[in-house]
């Protein structure tokens, strides 16, 4: 019986440190897809100077303590809503759902949203947007909040990984683009050290 015991104990901690794994090289991933799209002159919001000496973003070290399992609740006869944006107009979008999730011992809520234009798109029919704010913006990140994308989720639980959150495109380029407004429901009343930081250099 102790052998049995010892086995599965053995192949649990396999799959975890596996998992772990996956989830390492998807956040590292999602690190070079982001430096990618903004060295190229077609996708970057960068411009000037700013794109030519732009090298790579700086990154809070990776963390899977802010990879998390939320509860997922989606939201009934939903209804598409005008979301305010930094320049003054407004995008529609529909309340997709809510997740809870606990950190470090305590439980929080995040509104989940969906592009109602995007979701019309070849490729981003399961695409949702979660927009939210932390107490890093404006010191270790910009001020404005920061986003995560999203995939449906085939139940009632949804992973967030914050790890894998950047700041909007206005954030480096505010004459060109428009971003949608964090909602103050989406605000976390803690820090949030994951994902893209600030950086002065390439900020306006």
């Amino acid at each position: 019986m102790k052998k049995l015991t010892l086995l599965f104990l053995l192949l649990s901690l396999s799959m975890t440190a596996q998992t772990e794994n996956e989830a390492v090289a998807a956040i590292k991933n999602f690190q070079k897809e982001l430096n990618d799209e903004y060295l190229n002159p077609k996708e970057s919001p960068l411009r000037g100077n700013n794109l030519k000496d732009f090298k790579k973003h700086p990154f809070f070290p990776v963390n899977l303590k802010y990879r998390l399992i939320a509860d997922f609740i989606k939201t009934t006869d939903a209804k598409p809503i005008d979301f305010p944006t930094s320049s003054g107009q407004f995008q529609k979008y529909l309340e997709f759902g809510r997740a809870t999730f606990v950190l470090d011992g305590k439980s929080y809520t995040l509104t989940i949203y969906q592009n109602v234009r995007l979701s019309g798109k070849s490729g981003y029919e399961d695409y949702l947007f979660l927009p939210f704010r932390d107490e890093t913006n404006g010191k270790e990140t910009y001020g404005g909040g920061k986003y995560i994308d999203l995939r449906i989720p085939q139940d009632d639980k949804i992973t967030i990984d914050f790890n894998q959150s950047y700041q909007p495109f206005c954030a480096y380029n505010a004459y060109d683009y428009s971003c949608p407004i964090v909602p103050e429901e989406n605000t976390l009343p803690v820090k949030i050290e994951a994902g893209v930081m600030y950086d002065d250099v390439y900020h306006h």
